[in-house]
């Protein structure tokens, strides 16, 4: 057991910063959660389920790697490791016993039922609304802005503007990446106003309820937001739609699976008492 290895990680994992920088109150939690979390290391590693079960040197090393690709050298990393009171030898010590904890742990949760077909199809039936995709217009628009202390963008001045641009895409809507070009006050005008696959929501209020109530192809009316004036084209619309159960087996699989192992661990916890 490492007090400063456990204090940073959880501090890191609480407030995603090191001990040093937390108030007094940040760190007395911390420390509080860092003891518990030390008391329950040492009866997992107690337990008769970690008597033959070690870390390959392998597996630390690669870790440790891992972790110091993080730093742009090794002195770097030397001196974070000073600051939060380790050195090299102290965090590989205490890195290697987090990994015997999770490997006990992994030996308990195999003891969950394994999840069956029937299990994966019976999840993907009883909840729909995780495997399917909402509706979505491919769309782009035209907006000028509304600044009354521009000339050209008063809320007169704008409106005719967009009327203008209106009447010409009303004529050759085949021109609407053109005409976004030329005159959209929008960073998408370099992109042909392109606001690529939009879902419902994702618009102004305004937008959003004309935009989906236009067919493939169509344009809408003058619109206005709180930008100013806008003109809508929906490219394509595409339907909501369900992911095959076969697309999504193997994600329903390991999430079942995870949750089941989890379940199996904390029952285990729950017996090496308080």
């Amino acid at each position: 057991m490492n007090p400063a290895y456990l204090m940073l990680k959880t501090a890191n994992s609480l407030y995603g910063r090191p001990p040093a920088s937390l108030s007094e109150d940040e760190k007395a939690r911390a420390r509080r959660l860092a003891d518990r979390q030390s008391g329950l290391e040492q009866k997992v590693l107690a337990s008769a389920e970690a008597r033959d079960v070690a870390v390959p040197a392998a597996t630390l090393a690669a870790a440790l790697a891992e972790i110091r690709g993080r730093y742009a050298d090794a002195a770097a990393y030397t001196a974070d490791l000073a600051a939060n009171g380790l050195d090299p030898a102290a965090y590989a010590a205490a890195l290697e016993r987090e990994l015997r904890v999770q490997a006990v742990l992994d030996r308990v949760g195999a003891r969950a039922a394994r999840v069956s077909d029937v299990d994966v199809e019976l999840y993907y039936h009883y909840h729909p609304e995780q495997f399917t995709r909402p509706e979505t217009r491919r769309a782009r628009h035209i907006l000028v802005t509304v600044n009354e202390t521009l000339p050209d963008n008063t809320r007169a001045a704008a409106r005719a503007r967009i009327d203008a641009v209106a009447a010409r895409l009303a004529r050759d809507p085949r021109r609407f990446e053109e005409q976004a070009l030329k005159h959209s006050e929008c960073p998408t005008a370099l992109q042909g106003g392109l606001l690529g696959e939009v879902p419902r929501g994702t618009l102004y209020p305004e937008l959003d309820a004309a935009l989906f109530e236009l067919a493939s192809g169509q344009l809408s009316d003058v619109l206005e937001s709180p930008l100013g004036w806008h003109v809508l084209l929906c490219e394509a619309v595409n339907p909501a739609q369900r992911a095959d159960l076969g697309a999504v087996r193997d994600t329903i699989r390991a999430s079942l699976d995870g949750r089941r192992r989890a379940t199996c661990q904390r029952a285990w916890l729950k017996t090496l008492g308080d």
